[in-house]
């Protein structure tokens, strides 16, 4: 599953994500087409978590897949 996907599966638009981790849509935008990977602190981090309701591990494996896509495509 990538980030896209896992954003998705919550039921969130890109610019919910964004505003509720206190980051730039264009952030959120391009962590999901795999032009960057998300740097965040702890408490931005939690927030994501919760949001997507994933675990760290899922999140890690969306981050993988979503950078493997790129790179595959």
């Amino acid at each position: 599953m990538t980030l896209k996907e896992l954003r998705r599966k919550a039921g969130l638009r890109a610019e919910e994500v964004a505003a509720y981790v206190g980051v730039s849509y264009a952030t959120v935008r391009n962590w999901e087409q795999g032009r960057t990977i998300p740097t965040l602190n702890i408490l931005q981090t939690e927030k994501l978590l919760n949001l997507y309701g994933a675990s760290f591990d899922e999140f890690a494996s969306a981050v993988k897949a979503t950078n493997t896509n790129l790179v595959s495509t």
